[in-house]
């Protein structure tokens, strides 16, 4: 069935009369909305590598580099950034990118009513346009995340002209400042990149299209990859790591993540919250002492990946050492569940991406929770529509992770503030809310770290994520392809890669 599906897209192609090489790349999942304010998916963050520039972007080593702004100095009193931005760049529709068109990005981000970067940039108070090229973002107060959250989505620059026309319909026609632009999308089939011919580093680029295919089965990913029908797969599964690697027409290679996958529980999302799980922080410890973390990534990953119990992995220097990985404790969990008044065990219902490592990972997951008394059923959905019904609350548990960002901040904010913007788990806490805002406005690395841990000490008993592991991002490439770099934040870029064929 996906073969036809890249016979179809392969016609498209043709159709539209593309004769230049193509890059075809299958994604784990397809992208929800295609719009940077609106849109939360990983595979979504791949398309907008090539699709929408930001004001910054990240070195492997996680430095912040220029893009779209080319200079940037923070006040010594840490309340207002002026910024540079390139000249000579245009959009997609023509129009002009400059100091304007980022406080109009920024003022759409604020305001728009869909969108889900609001607390991201709720530190920035005013931007002035001081030139056509330059601005001065002006701060509620010290923001020491403000340029890591501009290296991702909330930088994303699109046309506000476009923008403005389309308002919340945005994401069916997106027009950026990318090195490609968009073209077509057909649900779980395709979307289609065209090389943009005035981007201002057209040079970089060497394909003249980009095709993006979901194709949520890790074995059928691999099989068009060893057939040539696409070129790069991104999270090649641990279980293929072998056969990938004894193939000689298939380089990989991999990068450790920034993120975390793990359960989100729904504690305050609307009416389904009024469940055992949501209302009682015991079964939700019960569920994590059931849990055996390190036998999770032998079974699931063969040992690829490293067992987490908090957003950051235990070799960051954010992790919080007071709370190591506890080991399994069956006894512990069916003592937790009998104190909350199940004593003959609990239902709880948690819905999956329909993707094989997740589907083998709760399996996994649900047997090790029958063993304490928890009866899990599985629910598995098309991943834009899980992440629907979660922001919606419109579920009990989720089995979802997160990417990772450069900035601590982006790990764990916006997840579990009051008014965190992805906060699906209704989570609230007033002293958590102040030890996270507080770590924004901190400088100083040890006294934002205090902060953290103020937190991770509420979190770790509240239990509203119960987090199981960290992985790295493997990537399979056609032999063919050169100059690609991993990151760790899992992005495809493609200035500087080549095909040959």
């Amino acid at each position: 069935m996906k073969y036809l599906a890249l016979t179809t897209a392969a016609i498209a192609m043709i159709a539209t009369g593309a004769t230049g090489q193509d890059l075809r790349i299958a994604l784990q999942s397809d992208a929800d909305i295609l719009d940077p304010d609106q849109s939360r998916t990983f595979v979504g963050r791949i398309v907008y590598a090539s699709l929408c520039d930001k004001l910054v972007d990240i070195t492997p080593d996680l430095e912040i580099i220029p893009q779209l702004a080319t200079e940037w100095t923070v006040a010594e009193d840490g309340l207002s950034i002026e910024m540079t931005v390139r000249e000579g760049v245009v959009f997609h529709d023509g129009t002009a990118f400059n100091a304007q068109a980022v406080a109009d990005n920024i003022e759409r981000s604020q305001t728009l009513e869909e969108s889900r970067r609001k607390s991201e940039l709720s530190s920035i108070a005013s931007v002035d346009v001081t030139g056509d090229y330059t601005l001065t973002l002006n701060l509620t107060g010290p923001d020491a995340t403000v340029m890591a959250q501009l290296a991702d989505r909330a930088g994303m620059m699109v046309s506000p002209a476009a923008a403005a026309e389309a308002g919340a319909d945005f994401g069916l026609a997106p027009v950026c400042s990318g090195p490609f632009t968009f073209g077509e999308r057909v649900a779980q089939d395709r979307i289609v990149l065209n090389k943009f011919q005035d981007y201002w580093n057209v040079d970089a680029i060497n394909f003249d299209s980009v095709t993006f295919l979901p194709i949520p089965d890790t074995t059928v990913r691999l099989a068009n990859l060893q057939s040539g029908d696409i070129h790069i797969l991104e999270r090649l599964a641990p279980t293929d790591l072998g056969q990938a690697e004894a193939d000689p027409d298939i380089n990989v290679v991999s990068a450790v993540s920034l993120g975390y996958q793990g359960i989100t529980f729904n504690v305050g999302n609307g009416d389904k919250a009024d469940n055992p799980f949501g209302t009682d922080k015991r079964l939700r410890q019960a569920f994590s002492y059931a849990m055996d973390r390190d036998a999770i990534n032998q079974v699931v990953f063969e040992g690829a990946y490293a067992s987490g119990n908090q957003s950051f992995p235990p070799t960051s220097p954010w992790y919080n050492s007071e709370f190591p990985i506890e080991a399994r404790d069956v006894e512990k969990a069916k003592g937790l569940l009998d104190e909350a008044g199940y004593p003959n065990g609990v239902d709880l219902t948690v819905q999956v991406p329909n993707t094989t490592i997740p589907l083998q990972l709760m399996q996994v997951v649900q047997a090790m929770a029958a063993e304490a008394g928890i009866r899990v059923e599985i629910v598995s959905k098309e991943f834009a529509t899980l992440l629907a019904d979660q922001s919606a609350g419109d579920y009990q548990a989720s089995q979802i992770g997160w990417s990772g960002r450069v900035d601590p901040d982006g790990n764990i904010h916006q997840f579990v503030t009051t008014d965190g913007g992805i906060n699906d788990s209704g989570f609230s806490n007033p002293a958590v809310d102040e030890a996270l805002n507080a770590a924004r406005s901190q400088a100083d690395t040890a006294a934002r770290k205090a902060q953290y841990d103020a937190a991770r000490a509420i979190l770790i008993d509240e239990a509203p994520l119960v987090y199981l592991y960290h992985q790295s991002w493997i990537t399979a490439l056609d032999a063919g392809i050169e100059g690609f770099t991993p990151y760790p934040d899992g992005m495809i870029r493609l200035e500087g890669v080549t095909l040959s064929e």
